[in-house]
């Protein structure tokens, strides 16, 4: 497929004076004369170079990478149908849709996020793949969006990293073991032989006795409950509530975890809150 500069600049700077900073979790700020975003804005949220954002916008430059699409894509908020529009004007072949190495998060869901600042909250897939946090997700469990390869599962972590099961109350780690291998089962039976998920379990069959413990249990249908509790570094035991959205177009869930009000977790929420704060 050849490039259409002309129709991907144009796309692209009407996409962008469509956004406004609100909608992408962006303060407004005073004395605004840009007709919706700026292009350093929408660079920042593409994590790349206002300068090579521009020269899209101006029908110049070298073709962009499927890589800077999908960035672009997800920084603009775009739905599937405007995505998959994106990457055909960018002479690339869209994604599957549905595929459970796809990354692109619904707007929708995005927009959900950006209004729970103040609340620990991520966007995972169906493999546990931590694709967003909010800052007080990361003050909860640390940034997991920078793992790499198959680390980049929790439940890979889960059986191969002592650190990561740390994170949790050692009560509960039989369970979330039992959770982990059975879940994984499911994804293995529903996405088939050749998927992601049967090459994550063979992966961990062959590197965590752990695994193969829980895994020859054959256990299937198990499902987290709504309790979780965290154990954490600096301020110990948190008992919170998960609540779940679920975007099946994507199989991608966003989890908001939650503690009562009044309550000692509650309390060291806010400490968190503070001290996440003051590192960032």
């Amino acid at each position: 497929m050849a490039i259409d500069r002309t129709g991907l600049a144009e796309f692209l700077r009407r996409r962008r004076e469509a956004l406004q900073p609100e909608d992408v979790g962006l303060p407004r700020g005073q004395r605004r004369r840009t007709e919706g975003l700026r292009r350093e804005e929408v660079a920042v949220l593409c994590s790349m170079s206002t300068d090579y954002y521009a020269r899209l916008e101006r029908a110049r430059g070298p073709q962009p990478s499927e890589q800077m699409i999908a960035a672009i894509a997800q920084g603009l908020h775009l739905g599937l149908e405007e995505r998959d529009h994106l990457f055909r004007l960018a002479g690339h072949q869209p994604p599957v849709r549905g595929a459970s190495d796809d990354r692109h998060v619904s707007p929708g869901l995005l927009r959900v996020l950006d209004r729970l600042d103040d609340t620990p909250a991520e966007i995972v897939t169906e493999l546990g793949e931590t694709l967003r946090q909010t800052r007080m997700g990361v003050a909860l469990t640390g940034d997991l969006t920078g793992f790499r390869g198959p680390a980049r599962s929790l439940g890979y972590r889960w059986f191969t990293d002592p650190a990561t099961r740390a994170r949790y109350l050692a009560d509960d780690h039989h369970q979330l073991s039992r959770i982990y291998a059975a879940g994984l089962r499911d994804l293995v039976t529903l996405r088939g032989p050749r998927s992601r998920a049967a090459r994550l379990a063979d992966q961990l069959l062959t590197e965590s006795a752990l695994f193969r413990e829980y895994w020859e249990l054959h256990e299937v249908g198990l499902r987290p409950g709504s309790g979780k509790r965290f154990v954490h570094p600096e301020v110990g035991q948190l008992d919170l509530q998960c609540q779940t959205l679920l975007d099946p177009d994507q199989s991608h869930l966003l989890l908001v975890y939650t503690a009562v009000p009044g309550s000692e977790s509650h309390e060291k929420l806010e400490l968190l809150s503070v001290l996440g704060s003051s590192v960032g």
